[in-house]
């Protein structure tokens, strides 16, 4: 038996690594896209919303009231241009098609302290009204008004300043970087797992089966004197190195990409988990891969090629996805051990709990056990399939 399935196994992967082209595909480039993909999308989006440290709010005023203009002479970082009525609408026409000069207009009452002084609550009538004219879609305008919001708020606060909250440069936000890296983590880290080592598993499986199918090399195999099972658990051993190759190249790609993605927030830091917790992640992915290559090898002998093998696939990637979801949502995310016999779903949540660092080690076991008899139970399956000549003959 052992001899026989080396055999098959040595087989499978002259195959593979023969071929540069799809060691190219299927190892190297997945990764490194990811890591130039998610790196320039991280960049590109910080860029978008981040303003130049020496950044000056440009800010036109309709009767700019002292109390205001009090703000820029105490080191804020706006620059108040005081313009007349009928300016307003030229500056606004300016704003609008994003001209440079001017990134937000403000228009405040004509008496604005002295009907902040004289407004009463119990009045029941309208408060003082300053409008804020800007382009949401101009960097610099957006940042203009979220500073005009924060100065006039800040006065508003100021008129009335019975308490403070959270006064001072204490730390007050009790979360620490274990916290922050967790919820990133188990948020992000299953569902591209799941979505990793199952494009690293279509990328070989259906080739593997449909494709010697296709090229009719899958009889030479049949007529050796190796036994079906032993082929089967062959094939499927290969495959799933292969395959777990492949989906590291990409979680790999993934996790340098990450600081960058999230626009280098330096919280997230990967270096917070164990060697215990890598152990763990690596049962359950080795797991994980064997009943995924079994899947995608029964439906690819079904297939009579490599295209319809990836079209009866495709739906089952899309259910891993949903599935790697399920840990982005808290109500899904269920604790009982009877939970963690359905594969795919176990091996989402078991991660989950592992990059959350609250682990549970019976539930790890339930999902690590039971992805072995499954995929012992596909093996099985492919054997017989293996065994029938209708199905691995078919045209």
């Amino acid at each position: 038996m052992k001899n026989s399935i080396i055999t098959v196994m040595k087989k499978e992967f002259t195959r593979f690594f023969t071929d540069r082209r799809m060691v190219m595909t299927t190892l190297i480039m997945p990764g490194l896209m990811i890591y130039l993909l998610y790196s320039f999308l991280g960049s590109g989006l910080s860029s978008q919303f981040e303003t130049a440290q020496d950044y000056t709010a440009r800010v036109s005023v309709e009767h700019l009231p002292d109390s205001i203009r009090a703000m820029e002479d105490q080191g804020m970082p706006v620059s108040f241009t005081e313009i007349s009525a009928s300016e307003t609408e030229q500056a606004l026409e300016a704003i609008k098609n994003s001209e440079e000069g001017c990134d937000l207009v403000a228009v405040f009452p004509e008496d604005f302290d002295a009907q902040v002084a004289e407004y009463d609550v119990s009045d029941n009538t309208a408060a003082p009204a300053v409008k804020l004219f800007y382009n949401s879609t101009q960097k610099d305008s957006q940042s203009a008004y979220t500073m005009m919001r924060e100065i006039l708020d800040t006065y508003e606060s100021a008129l009335a300043n019975r308490f403070d909250i959270n006064p001072g440069e204490e730390t007050y936000d009790m979360a620490t970087e274990e916290d922050m890296s967790a919820q990133v983590f188990s948020m992000m880290v299953p569902m591209l797992l799941m979505i990793f080592l199952f494009s690293g598993c279509m990328a070989v499986a259906p080739e593997s089966i449909a494709g010697e199918k296709e090229r009719g090399t899958i009889a030479t195999l049949l007529v050796t004197p190796i036994k079906r099972s032993h082929l089967a658990i062959g094939k499927i051993i290969s495959l799933s190195v292969i395959a777990i190759l492949s989906g590291l190249s990409s979680f790999l790609g993934t996790m340098l990409s990450l600081p960058k993605l999230m626009g280098g927030d330096e919280s997230v830091n990967a270096s917070v988990y164990g060697i215990g917790d890598y152990i763990l992640t690596l049962l359950i992915i080795l797991s994980t891969v064997l009943v995924i290559i079994t899947l995608v090898s029964i439906i690819s002998a079904f297939a009579k090629n490599v295209k319809e093998a990836t079209g009866w696939v495709t739906p089952v990637m899309i259910i891993s996805m949903l599935l790697g979801v399920t840990s982005m949502v808290e109500s899904l995310c269920m604790t009982e051990p009877v939970w963690f016999l359905i594969p795919l779903y176990n091996s989402v949540q078991s991660m989950n709990g592992i990059f959350s660092m609250e682990p549970d080690l019976v539930n790890i076991g339930v999902t690590v056990v039971a992805n072995v008899v499954f995929a012992g139970l596909g093996a099985f399956v492919l054997a017989k399939m293996f065994d029938n000549e209708k199905i691995m003959f078919s045209k």
